[in-house]
């Protein structure tokens, strides 16, 4: 048995989760009965990390649905989980039919979300006795507010970025390039214990960091004054996300200082209106202020942040259309960033969590420019 899969199974309360989606249906005026068939709200409930299957919850039940690849796994992730398993020939959605007749349920939500029009269809012909009603956003909702398990592993998830970063900061040289370097970012978080990059490093050298989302090439380190990296871990299914810029040599030029002042200006006035009761807009504001009144209010062209947990982009977002009253239990992200073409860019990322009297930067790797220089 693995051990991960053990772990996972001390670490999260299921059954308290399941207890909460029951009663959101039940104040939220929906049917008693929710298929999921998200594979990350079906992890959020269960433990279960299979790639093909959907969760029935009822009022009195959870069944796992699943084929046969899935036997024993389910049995190692999910052992008091009510289970039916895909006889030989059978389709999955011909299990759910089997099973939601057998269960002689009327109403069914259903997640729209991760539902094809094909998928609906099929399940809409097949089971004309069961109304179907579209549902969205019921479980990520839950999942906004990390109980006290999932903020340790987020923790966890930022200390392996960390100690990742600090090693590949300490072997940068001039010659290394961008791809190089991202490469270099998936192997050591592994060799600290992720699973995975939760997203493709995105590691950019000079002018290519005007790209918000550059994509790591062959461009060296070594011929450009600056350098951005944004890198995440997975462990234990939870995500991390940081961005840091890396001077490339002591001679800062007044306008990279000028830049990358306002930026981390701009992100501390917005980590500063983060507290329970704040609107994610107002916090997206605090910080586009500051970088309009620099005169680069045009050059910010992307969101706030966003929150981060079992997926690495998920709610709340912070950004000017979200008005979202912040909670306590909520972590996101805070990344403002000034991109200017022909020249690069600069963005500056940290993980807060929400705390009942404010929020806590969960994140330390240094971010003052004159600790951020690299001579390579």
């Amino acid at each position: 048995m693995a051990p991960a899969i053990c772990d996972n199974r001390r670490m999260f309360n299921f059954k308290k989760r399941l207890a909460n989606v029951r009663r959101q249906l039940t104040t939220s005026h929906q049917p008693a009965n929710l298929l999921v068939s998200n594979r990350t709200n079906i992890f959020y409930l269960t433990g279960f990390t299979g790639s093909a299957g959907y969760l029935l919850v009822t009022p009195d039940q959870t069944t796992l649905l699943t084929d046969g690849r899935y036997t024993t796994q389910v049995q190692q992730e999910c052992p008091s989980l009510d289970v039916e398993i895909q006889r030989h020939g059978e389709t999955l959605i011909a299990l759910l039919c089997r099973v939601l007749k057998q269960a002689k349920i009327s109403e069914l939500a259903f997640e729209a979300p991760s539902v094809s029009k094909a998928t609906f269809d099929e399940l809409e012909s097949k089971l004309p006795q069961v109304s179907l009603i579209a549902s969205s956003g019921l479980i990520e909702s839950l999942r906004r507010i990390k109980d006290p398990q999932e903020i340790a592993a987020i923790r966890r998830s930022i200390r392996v970025n960390e100690r990742t970063f600090e090693v590949i900061r300490a072997q940068m040289t001039g010659d290394l390039t961008e791809r190089e370097i991202g490469f270099n970012l998936e192997h050591q978080m592994r060799q600290f214990g992720a699973s995975r990059c939760c997203f493709e490093p995105i590691v950019a050298a000079g002018a290519n960091a005007a790209l918000p989302h550059a994509t790591p090439g062959a461009t060296r380190i070594g011929d450009h004054p600056l350098l951005l990296i944004d890198w995440g871990a997975d462990l234990d299914h939870y995500a991390s996300d940081l961005t840091r810029v890396l001077a490339t040599s002591d001679k800062i030029s007044a306008k990279f200082r000028k830049v990358y002042d306002t930026v981390l200006a701009a992100q501390l006035a917005a980590i500063d209106a983060i507290r329970p009761g704040a609107i994610a807009s107002d916090v997206d504001e605090a910080a586009r202020e500051v970088i309009a009144d620099a005169g680069f209010g045009k050059r910010f062209t992307h969101s706030l942040g966003h929150g981060i947990g079992l997926e690495v982009h998920e709610g709340p977002g912070l950004r000017a259309s979200q008005k979202t009253e912040l909670k306590a239990g909520m972590v996101v992200t805070v990344e403002p960033g000034i991109y200017l073409p022909n020249w690069g860019g600069v963005r500056i990322e940290d993980d807060i969590l929400v705390t009942p009297d404010g929020c806590e930067v969960l994140s330390e790797l240094p971010k003052q420019l004159d600790a951020c220089i690299v001579c390579v």
